[in-house]
Parts: structure tokens; C-alpha cells; sequence
């Protein structure tokens, strides 16, 4: 099976599985080759994801498509960031929000890092720690609100977890109704997600096969 069948497989496979048509995909391309992305995008995918800031800008410039960036957010990476991804989802610092906003030169969309358990290690802010972060990229000049992004602690049950997601997203619509967007869900637990109330969900290696570290 040449690569490109195995992505086209794949990519179905998951997209049979995505119960509702209004959910978007983002592929998940951290660690694979320009040559998959540029096959993915042949195939109809038009949502790249990657969690490199140095990927971002290699792929990004290849292939045409709406980036989104989810990796952890680092001060001195803002700018380079902002060169290329459309979509961010890990935002979680004020001071982040108001270097971001001086240093793009184009509209980005935001999604706010949401933390079930407060634990910073693995970024995030906890639900009563949002609003301060929603209103600054409200007060801001290119970035827009989209909603709220999370991935649970690992010891929580997913459909739980997502279930008490779904409800703090609907309590923020509530203050901040232009931001929609949920991003929750990955390869191992997507279809709960979407379940639950996700409108996006990032999928890497249930496409593009196990990552090799590095």
C-alpha cells in the first residue's frame, strides 16, 4: 500500500466516525513529513495542526491551508507564531495575549486554554481564571475570541471529563456569546468528544500512524 492509500484510508476511517457534519478536523501533523501534508491536502483536508513552532513555519509555507498552533506558548516564539498560524489554541497569559496582539500583523482566532485541574505543568487556567483572559482579547486589535480549548487530566474518565467541559463552555457563552468554538477531543477519545459538545478536535496519528519521538 503506497503511502498515500494509507492516508486516504485513514483519513475516512475517521471521518465515517465523526457523527456530526459540523465538526472540524484538524490534522495533527507534528513530527511527519511536508509530503504527507501536501498529500492530506490533496485528499481534502484543509485544517493542519502542529505543536512546533519551527514545523508550523516549514509546513505552513508549503502547503495552503488554515494553521492552527496548540503547543505550549513561549514569549519569544510569539512573533515567528504569528507569521503563520491562523488558529491558536493554547493561549492561557495575559502578558501572551497583549505581546501577540502588538506583534501580529493579521487576524488570528484564539482559543482560551481551559484547566479541569488547575495543574500548570500542563497549561491551562481554571474556569474562574478565564474571564480576565476572554476580556483582554476582547480589548485586543487582531485577535478573536473563538472559545475555549481543554485537554483532560489523564486520570479523569474522558466522557466525565468532557461532560464538565461542555457544561464551564456553556456557562462562558454565557458572558462571552461570540465564543462558539469548543477544541476538545483527540485520537483516543474524539468520538466522545464530539459527543459531549466539541465543534473541533485535533487528530494526529488515528490518520497519519504512531509518532515516532523525537
Amino acid at each position: 500500500m503506497s503511502r498515500r492509500d494509507e492516508l486516504a484510508a485513514n483519513l475516512a476511517a475517521v471521518q465515517a466516525r465523526i457523527s456530526n457534519p459540523d465538526v472540524t478536523l484538524i490534522v495533527v501533523t507534528k513530527t511527519y513529513p511536508v509530503s504527507d501534508v501536501q498529500i492530506l491536502k490533496e485528499l481534502g483536508v484543509s485544517e493542519f495542526g502542529e505543536n512546533r513552532n519551527e514545523e508550523g513555519l516549514e509546513k505552513s509555507s508549503a502547503v495552503d491551508a488554515t494553521w492552527h498552533y496548540q503547543g505550549e506558548i513561549q514569549s519569544r516564539k510569539l512573533r515567528d507564531i504569528a507569521q503563520w498560524a491562523d488558529v491558536i489554541h493554547s493561549l492561557d497569559t495575559a502578558s501572551h495575549i497583549t505581546k501577540l496582539d502588538s506583534v501580529a500583523t493579521s487576524s488570528i482566532d484564539i482559543f482560551l486554554q481551559l484547566s479541569l485541574d488547575g495543574d500548570p505543568s500542563r497549561g491551562g487556567v481554571i474556569e474562574s481564571e478565564l474571564p480576565v483572559l476572554a476580556d483582554a482579547v476582547l480589548a485586543s486589535s487582531h485577535l478573536n475570541l473563538k472559545g475555549l480549548m481543554c485537554v483532560p487530566p489523564v486520570a479523569l474518565e474522558p466522557r466525565t471529563a468532557f461532560i464538565e467541559i461542555a457544561a464551564i463552555h456553556r456557562r462562558f457563552i454565557g458572558a462571552f456569546p461570540a465564543a462558539q468554538s469548543l477544541s476538545a477531543g483527540m485520537s483516543g477519545d474524539y468520538e466522545i468528544a464530539i459527543d459531549c459538545g466539541a465543534t473541533h478536535i485535533r487528530v494526529g496519528s488515528s490518520i497519519l500512524g504512531s509518532r515516532t519521538a523525537r
